[in-house]
């Protein structure tokens, strides 16, 4: 006897029976696994940026090496990307989710290698420690193309932008997390190796989360009329086209560079405020509202969007106020002494940008549709990763040496600091640029919801107080 509640549909499907969907309560434990693993995932990659020079003095390596143990998530994420799509889209979500989670939680072990004194590893450990991370970073596609998956074969019609958004934010929660955490655990070098443990223990748990409470790669019965072809289109297939739907290209080009310009301002935000003498601790500040405000705004934005089902022009609107945000950071932050304008815009700019990020993951999927969920969202992210690496170097490239001001925080070597003006407004102006391209040139249908609409999907699917017994 099945448990999950079979709801009829308004209208009636092909033959004439009235089309029936239903959805599981186990839903929530797969959303439980992405979100915790997502989460984890992130925590794990930018385990040592905020301690970077401790990590270096208590390893006895440079700063670029431990820049390295983030940088290789970027690159390993670029050629794994196209793996990590095909995975999904045809071995399956199951596959996907507990392969990136044994990944993730051997990264993390082996990272404790490191720090194990009785195995005198000397100058080897940290080679386990980019072993590890190179782990971690196998993960990372899997999981952060796992979302819109988990949404379309799980959830309703009116619970997957929320299940999208619920799953997606739970990666800038780990970097949130990881920002505040590492400098809280390790304010000696000596506790490098209490952090690497205590980042163990989620990647853990997911893992067992994962393997335990996963069992199929899709439900018994589909929640919408849209699930049951999630995966309708070859890897392949799918590819060519994607690659000649247009719409789906200007809203990769647009939201691949938008994604670009956050990671950019994430990565560069203490080197861009110290120039003008604010301290660690207020960019710290900066990076945290920046993260928190960003995560309302999704939550939000993702509650309207499933009421209204107005993905496009959420997205315009929201993309256009974070360019505002992101002129207006460049602006405030130029200046000494404006601490509380910085943070406003620092909080605005991540309250609009954060908001799009699962809302333009669920419109990849209606514009490409019946292209599978992993492959349309997982071509974004690649292109914003490559799009990323041309930012940081041109960013970087575009900063100009200056001498040492005396109300700079910045740690100075002996060619002075570096002035982030020109690279800043560069960054601002381009956030503007893509959304006025997205803007005019954005236009397109909601494929997956006309084809419900059109199977006579007008259900609501309605939880039941018991589970049902998984079909053979």
């Amino acid at each position: 006897m099945e448990g999950a509640e079979e709801t009829s549909l308004l209208g009636e499907r092909g033959v004439g029976q009235p089309a029936q969907f239903k959805t599981y309560r186990r839903r929530w434990v797969l959303l439980a696994a992405v979100c915790l693993l997502n989460c984890s995932n992130a925590m794990l990659w930018l385990t040592f940026a905020p301690v970077a020079d401790k990590t270096a003095a208590y390893f006895h390596i440079s700063l670029e090496m431990v820049n390295w143990l983030s940088i290789v998530y970027l690159l390993i994420s670029i050629p794994f990307g196209l793996v990590a799509t095909w995975i999904l889209d045809t071995v399956g979500l199951r596959c996907a989710v507990i392969l990136s989670a044994w990944l993730n939680m051997m990264g993390s072990i082996i990272r404790l290698f490191s720090v194990l004194k009785f195995l005198s590893l000397g100058s080897q450990s940290y080679w386990y420690l980019y072993i590890g991370q190179c782990l971690c970073a196998l993960a990372q596609p899997l999981i952060i193309f796992s979302p819109t998956k988990v949404a379309a074969l799980w959830f309703p019609d009116h619970q997957r932008a929320t299940a999208n958004m619920i799953a997606s934010m739970s990666n800038p929660l780990g970097i949130f997390i990881a920002n505040m955490l590492s400098p809280a655990l390790v304010p000696e070098g000596k506790h490098i190796p209490l952090m690497l443990g205590v980042y163990a223990i989620p990647a853990v748990t997911a893992c067992v989360l994962a393997t335990v409470g996963i069992h199929e790669k899709v439900p018994p019965t589909p929640p919408s009329a849209s699930a049951t072809n999630s995966t309708s289109q070859p890897f392949f297939t799918g590819l060519k086209m994607l690659l000649r739907n247009k719409p789906y290209i200007i809203l990769a080009l647009s939201f691949g560079g938008g994604i670009a310009v956050f990671t950019c301002f994430t990565a560069l935000l203490e080197q861009i405020l110290c120039e003008k003498g604010y301290s660690n601790k207020f960019a710290g500040l900066n990076g945290a509202l920046f993260t928190v405000c960003g995560l309302l705004g999704a939550f939000l934005l993702g509650l309207y969007v499933d009421w209204t089902r107005h993905f496009i022009e959420s997205t315009k609107i929201c993309f256009c106020l974070s360019a505002l945000a992101g002129i207006m950071f460049a602006v405030a932050s130029r200046f000494s002494h404006q601490p509380i304008t910085v943070a406003i815009a620092s909080s605005l700019f991540g309250f609009f940008g954060f908001a799009i990020y699962p809302i333009s993951m669920e419109l990849a999927v209606e514009c490409s549709y019946p292209v599978g969920e992993g492959t349309s969202t997982g071509l974004i992210f690649v292109a914003s990763q490559i799009e990323g690496v041309i930012l940081m170097i041109l960013l970087q490239a575009l900063t100009v040496r200056v001498s040492a001001d005396p109300s700079s925080t910045c740690t100075l070597d002996q060619d002075g600091a570096l002035n982030w003006t020109t690279s800043v407004l560069v960054l601002a102006g381009l956030c503007s640029a893509l959304a006025c391209f997205y803007v005019i040139f954005f236009h397109t249908d909601y494929k997956r919801l006309q084809a419900e609409t059109n199977s006579g999907d007008f259900f609501k699917a309605e939880d039941t107080a018991t589970e049902d017994v998984p079909e053979a």
